[in-house]
């Protein structure tokens, strides 16, 4: 038997004017997504337990079988996984975002303007020379695009930050609790660095935004957990990480993006050249949240048609004739009107070639009625 799981990150979504109504997993054209559907199980998941952020590094941790009430962290510690920073037991990591805010203190871009690696680098060597490498147990180290890393002492840990993507257009909300003095004096003593290192490079970022702290997570490995080796595909640090901290190998796609340019062939044939020697794949694609987070409701439903053209048909046709069994399932809902995640249960499919569901519509009004299940139980029951 082999195992699937699906990743649309954020394409749960809710009605939206633009598409009459409907929301985009009912406006795209998904046949392959829908025969699956027919002859599965399709009800609501919920990916975010309460009491704990909305965010990929939970959606997916529950995805892969773990109970993030147990063993979630913070978002930062996994993103240190997979960039291979390891973290004494006296260090907390923050996820640290280059940002553009505005004069007026306007969460302008949570992004920077979508700041490329090539931009990002000169900018974090900038922060880490004048800021970090150690001073007062400080470091930068640099990510991707305009995600990167702060370690800093295990006091800095208390602090309540909110994400930045959860600011756009406001106004900032800067960091508040007992260790709110230094993590917020970094955050504004970054702002003379940041803005003259990004005048050099072209970029729109004005300082650091730090979040998502905490300190290292310990989770039992997967195949000894679930019985089954496996790997992962994913442009994104955290949904890497959580391949590094579990023992899921990750496989690196040249084209494989956290953008709407994303390879998702490539994914595909990582994921068909995995199955011939490990039952297990894991495929993650970030375009959906990206367009949720930009409001793009046009590229959100393109990528879900391209989830269904470029992935679902062709593994489907791949494994005829094989037993298989594929979870789709998002980590978390990003409506496009909020651009932003929210904890509500978003919907599952669970599908088994060898044996017909009940079958329904993957959609959200059609499973809205359904008791929502634990994401994290769902695993279990893939593998079974």
């Amino acid at each position: 038997m082999k195992y699937v799981v699906l990743v649309p990150d954020g394409c749960a979504d809710e009605p939206i004017p633009s598409l009459g109504g409907r929301t985009p997993l009912e406006a795209a054209a998904m046949p392959n997504l829908a025969a699956l559907a027919a002859r599965g199980e399709v009800g609501r998941a919920a990916v975010i337990p309460d009491g704990l952020p909305p965010g990929s590094d939970v959606g997916n941790m529950a995805i892969l079988g773990y109970d993030p009430a147990e063993y979630h962290t913070g978002r930062a510690p996994i993103e240190a996984a997979a960039m291979g920073i390891p973290l004494a037991p006296d260090e907390v990591a923050y996820r640290c975002n280059l940002v553009t805010l505005g004069d007026d203190g306007t969460m302008v871009d949570f992004a920077a303007g979508h700041i490329t690696s090539e931009q990002s680098r000169p900018i974090v060597a900038a922060l880490d020379a004048t800021l970090g490498a150690g001073r007062d147990g400080v470091w930068f180290h640099p990510g991707v695009e305009y995600r990167h890393l702060c370690v800093a002492p295990a006091a800095w840990a208390d602090a309540e930050c909110v994400p930045p993507h959860d600011l756009t257009g406001r106004p900032a909300v800067w960091p508040t609790g007992p260790a709110a003095g230094p993590v917020r004096a970094l955050m504004e003593a970054s702002q003379p660095v940041v803005r003259t290192a990004a005048a050099e490079v072209g970029s729109v970022a004005t300082q650091i935004w730090l979040w998502g702290q905490g300190t290292a997570p310990v989770m039992p490995r997967f195949a000894d957990r679930f019985g089954v080796a496996g790997r992962l595909s994913s442009a994104v640090d955290l949904v890497r990480g959580l391949g590094v901290l579990t023992g899921l190998d990750v496989v690196d796609v040249p084209g494989a993006t956290a953008g709407f340019d994303n390879d998702y062939a490539g994914q595909l044939d990582a994921c068909l050249t995995s199955l011939a020697d490990r039952d297990f794949f894991l495929l993650h694609v970030e375009a959906t949240d990206e367009a949720g987070h930009q409001n793009a409701v046009g590229e959100k439903v393109t990528s879900l048609e391209r989830w269904d053209a470029e992935i679902i048909g062709p593994l489907v046709a791949a494994l005829d004739g094989e037993a298989y069994r594929i979870l789709l399932l998002p980590d978390h809902a990003t409506p496009c009107t909020l651009m932003t995640h929210t904890s509500d249960p978003v919907p599952y499919l669970l599908f088994d070639s060898t044996v017909d569901g009940p079958g329904g519509s993957y959609t959200e009004p059609a499973v809205a009625t359904s008791a929502p299940v634990a994401a994290h139980t769902l695993m279990g029951r893939l593998v079974a």
